[in-house]
């Protein structure tokens, strides 16, 4: 469903931008581009527009993943499903099982398919992180995603080159004292 469908059915501008973000694989790096290019938003609040609708499922998904998994396992075809995404959580995690919290927060700030808050909430259950850790590391990482993805929107590539430059320094700085 496209955005002018949701706005058709008399959902507001803000709300759709939420839902998008909510959404697993578009999260807010199709949140922000709509918000701010289609929409018109000023860029500080289409980004606190995602990061509200990128955060909301990932309190449901770190504390009641583990146990509807369990549940839903007993069934053939959900154990075959919950196996691979497990399995695919684990190889796309390794960053974040070596780092810990810091790995989550950098894991979930690369802003590609496969890497944001949904699968950072994967790993984090997978690893066994506490709450609380594990949310703060996604609330980091996707505020950082959505810096960079609100200056690509900005900015085209000249921003997105100056966020990733400016992060990933950052980002070698943190990993460097995590591993003194």
């Amino acid at each position: 469903m496209s955005p002018e469908e949701l706005l058709s059915l008399g959902f507001s501008r803000e709300l759709v931008v939420i839902i998008i973000a909510a959404l697993p694989i578009f999260e807010l790096r199709g949140a922000l581009p709509v918000a701010i290019n289609l929409f018109r938003f000023p860029w500080y609040y289409a980004l606190l527009l995602a990061i509200i609708g990128n955060l909301l499922p990932v309190p449901f998904i770190l504390l009641f993943l583990d146990a509807i998994s369990r549940r839903l396992g007993k069934i053939a075809i959900l154990d075959r499903f919950f196996g691979w995404l497990f399995a695919r959580a684990r190889r796309q995690g390794g960053i974040a099982k070596r780092y810990e919290r810091i790995g989550l927060a950098l894991f979930v700030a690369v802003p590609l398919p496969v890497t944001g808050a949904w699968t950072g909430s994967l790993v984090a259950v997978l690893f066994g992180l506490k709450f609380g850790h594990a949310f703060l590391s996604i609330f980091i990482g996707v505020f950082i995603a959505g810096v960079i993805v609100t200056c690509l929107s900005l900015l085209g590539w000249v921003g997105a080159v100056i966020a990733g430059v400016g992060l990933s320094l950052l980002a070698i700085l943190s990993l460097w004292r995590a591993s003194r």
